[in-house]
């Protein structure tokens, strides 16, 4: 607690020097503010702001973000924008002036960009090399399953992004696993980003307001995970009205609220949704009539602006999943359960202070708290037992924005996190006769200070670089183990035990260089390249291919060094002179130290001692992400393709610390190539049709190398991890959406969308698994998640 108190003293001491210092000479004042979607609220970048009778230009920034600075006087703005009306506001300047200007849809203009809300040519004149950004807009006209919109789902159609299979919670990208993605939302970190097992992402689509995904140039601002950083934001409450929108579909339904409590003042915004199907279960076969498969999110956001300086924003989020096999155990035990219940709950909030000195400085200081709760229970009598496990996230950080002048913006922060992490704790029935374990916790302190400045060095050239520094310490209580030298680490190894009670017994971390630099080739033309280190200090222990929302986390310590990744990036970017078609293409070349996987024969779910489970080595990630993309016409879209391969290598002295020899093996999440076509087809401004295809090598899988019958019972036998592959997958999916005709002014709106997912009802295996007897032609069989075709319909309103 005494560095949270620490960074909250800087902080405000450093606030308060701010605000002491004078305004700039001068008879000139600023004209600040953002320019957002008048519809959904969400901040529009790159807007062209004019003032009219005086021939100055200016555009926004991130988060729609503007300053115009003039002598005082009587002014005209005119904002213009791809895809929007243009919107004059008339100002009189004799002191600041903080405005909101909202600009309306040109609903006329069928020509929209698809994939993106940047600038039409933002990808070719911004610094940032592999970032994407998707708006809640164009992830609707994204396919959807069974009727439910999915931001997570949605990433899978952007180039470098893949998963390990349909169903499977998490996403990888650029040669990382599913727990090296630093999910935010609204700032605060997500643990376990899916509902059902899977199925569906934990975001509301009515409450979000866009999704960048960090997979190359990630900011120095961010830190803590080896692959990318995805950043949901939440749109923002309306100040204007009060307003109520929804959805009806056949696995979920939505229903929200937004709107004034005090008008441009104090907003508010809440959505719920919900799922509960257990009813449609009773319809199913008998086996599958006791299954269980239901969730809830609720999302509320408060926003208070009492001055043209201070802004403060609460946002809270929590959820819950229940998911019951009605004659299956996944409890990953070796106890004879009939049934497995899993129950899992995430809650987060986010209390932000946005501080605007002036012009030049901004300061936006933030405290999170973010929780995720996994509970794994059987009922039965004999062998009833319930397991939990947690991690807490608590969260103390400043970062401040300083702009000097139109080539410079420099950005420094403060970061402080306390993790407590509680890997499993088995409590049991009074009648069971399954043993209770209590393992225990787990406690750090992870610190971080970071600068960063983008230097517009002329019209052709442009840098970012940045610098960040982590530490992570950790503390007790805890119980530390010293093995004898020149062996493996094994319970028969351990020379002796120390006790920590309280205090850092243990400290590790280093500098995280960034660099990004883009060099214009002419009008629609850039290469760029970049540069990243990374470094995770927590991790997700599994012996499994797409991790349980039980699985592990661990912190690392002594034994677990924090896994670093360095990555290079190389693209090209062009866009034909109306920036109606778009092509990029990109390599990356991604070393890791201190890889991790598990040993041959792990149990790593109730381990005490964790470190003799798992092992650690280097590996290389590499590939080609090549994007073509039309934005202007009846028919857009785009089509992406990935080549991509991942490859681990875990030697050691010791043959119990080496998999697959210590030769290189590919990773679980190895996919060498990806295809992915989305295609738009808007006649009028009230119909649009969908289509989306998409291809896939099959990913790694162990089979058996033999069998062996011992006292009459067939053993498997496996020799070498990862050598053979389940057959390649594909899917096409079709969507029609009808809206009510925007040019007649309604205030009551309402759409409805069908969608068919899998249309050609493809039985794309999700894994391979073998029951050993008699007839070797019969031992392998395939799972397949979605084998057949799913069709949905959803009614949406707002009014």
């Amino acid at each position: 607690m005494r560095f949270f108190c620490l960074l909250a003293l800087t902080v405000g001491l450093f606030s308060g020097a701010l605000a002491q210092q004078t305004k700039p000479a001068g008879l000139t004042y600023p004209v600040t503010g953002y320019v957002r979607d008048a519809r959904t609220g969400r901040p529009i970048q790159g807007v062209n702001i004019v003032v009219l009778n005086v021939s100055k230009g200016y555009v926004t920034a991130k988060d729609g973000y503007f300053i115009v600075t003039l002598p005082p006087g009587e002014y005209v703005l005119k904002f213009t924008h791809v895809g929007y009306r243009p919107t004059l506001d008339t100002i009189s300047l004799q002191k600041l002036l903080l405005r909101e200007i909202k600009m309306q849809d040109d609903a006329k203009d069928l020509e929209e960009v698809v994939v993106t809300s940047e600038t039409p040519d933002r990808n070719v004149r911004k610094v940032e090399i592999g970032v994407s950004q998707l708006t809640i807009r164009s992830i609707r006209r994204i396919p959807p399953l069974l009727g439910e919109i999915d931001v997570v789902r949605s990433l899978l159609l952007l180039p470098g992004v893949t998963t390990v299979g349909e169903g499977a919670p998490g996403f990888n990208v650029r040669g990382g696993s599913a727990d090296q993605n630093l999910i935010l939302f609204d700032d605060a970190p997500v643990f376990n980003s899916s509902h059902l097992m899977g199925f569906f992402s934990v975001f509301n689509p009515d409450v979000v307001r866009d999704v960048t995904l960090n997979r190359g140039g990630i900011a120095a601002a961010y830190g803590g995970r080896a692959s990318s950083v995805l950043d949901v934001k939440i749109r923002e409450p309306d100040a204007d009205k009060w307003g109520i929108n929804g959805g009806i579909g056949i696995i979920s339904s939505r229903l929200g609220v937004e709107g004034p409590i005090i008008k441009n003042k104090l907003s508010f915004l809440a959505a719920a949704r919900g799922s509960f199907n257990d009813f449609l279960f009773k319809l199913a076969p008998p086996n599958l009539r006791g299954t269980k498969a239901n969730f809830y999110d609720l999302t509320a956001k408060l926003k208070y602006q009492p001055s043209e300086q201070h802004t403060f924003t609460l946002t809270g989020y929590v959820s819950t999943d229940v998911f019951k096999l009605a004659s299956d155990s996944l409890s990953g035990q070796e106890i004879n359960a009939s049934s497995t219940q899993f129950n899992y709950q995430t809650a987060n909030s986010v209390l932000r202070w946005n501080y605007f000195v002036n012009k030049q400085i901004n300061v936006a200081t933030s405290v999170i708290l973010s929780r995720y709760r996994a509970d794994l229970s059987a009922p039965d009598s004999a062998n009833a037992f319930q397991l939990k496990s947690g991690v807490w996230h608590r969260q103390i950080k400043s970062d401040l924005t300083y702009t000097p002048s139109e080539t410079h913006q420099w950005q420094a922060g403060l970061s402080v996190i306390d993790y407590l992490i509680q890997p499993n704790t088995r409590t049991v029935g009074p009648f069971s006769n399954v043993l209770p374990v209590d393992l225990p916790r787990e406690r750090a302190y992870e610190l971080a200070a970071y600068v960063q400045d983008e230097w517009k060095v002329n019209t052709d050239v442009s840098v970012l670089a940045g610098l960040r520094y982590s530490t992570l310490l950790n503390r007790g209580p805890a119980t530390v183990r010293t093995y004898r030298e020149n062996a493996p680490r094994e319970d028969e190894t351990v020379v002796s035990v120390r006790e920590h009670n309280r205090g850092i017994y243990h400290s590790m971390g280093g500098l995280e260089p960034r660099l990004a630099v883009r060099w214009s080739l002419g009008e629609g033309k850039s290469v760029k390249a970049g540069y990243s280190r990374l470094r995770q200090y927590i991790q997700q222990i599994t012996n499994t291919t797409a991790a349980l929302p039980t699985s592990r986390w661990h912190l690392s310590d002594i034994y677990t060094k924090p896994t670093i990744a360095d990555q290079w990036s190389l693209g090209y970017f062009r866009n034909t002179p109306n920036n109606a078609i778009e092509a990029s293409a990109e390599v990356y070349y991604k070393t890791i130290t201190n890889a991790i996987d598990y040993r041959d024969g792990a149990e790593l779910q109730l381990a005490p001692i964790v470190e003799t489970q798992i092992v650690q080595g280097r590996g290389q990630a590499y590939g080609f992400e090549g994007l073509l993309r039309k934005n202007k016409g009846y028919w857009t879209g785009f089509a992406s393709y990935t080549y991509a391969r991942t490859f681990l290598i875990m030697d050691s002295p010791y043959t119990e610390e080496r998999v697959n020899n210590g030769r290189a093996y590919p990773a679980n999440y190895d996919k060498p190539h990806t295809l992915n076509v989305l295609a738009t087809y808007r006649p009028t401004t009230w119909f649009s049709m969908s289509l989306n295809f998409t291809y896939s090598t099959g990913r790694p899988t162990t089979q058996p190398y033999a069998r062996a019958r011992i006292n009459g019972v067939y053993v498997p036998i496996y020799l070498n991890r990862n050598q053979q592959r389940i057959p390649d997958y594909h899917r096409l999916d079709f969507s029609m959406t009808f809206e009510q005709n925007p040019l007649l002014k309604k205030r009551n709106q309402s759409s409805w969308v069908f969608a068919i997912y899998n249309v050609y009802a493809h039985k794309n295996a999700y894994s391979i698994f073998y029951r050993l007897n008699n007839r070797a032609d019969k031992d392998a069989y395939k799972l397949s998640i979605f084998g057949t075709t799913f069709p949905s319909l959803t009614y949406n309103f707002k009014f």
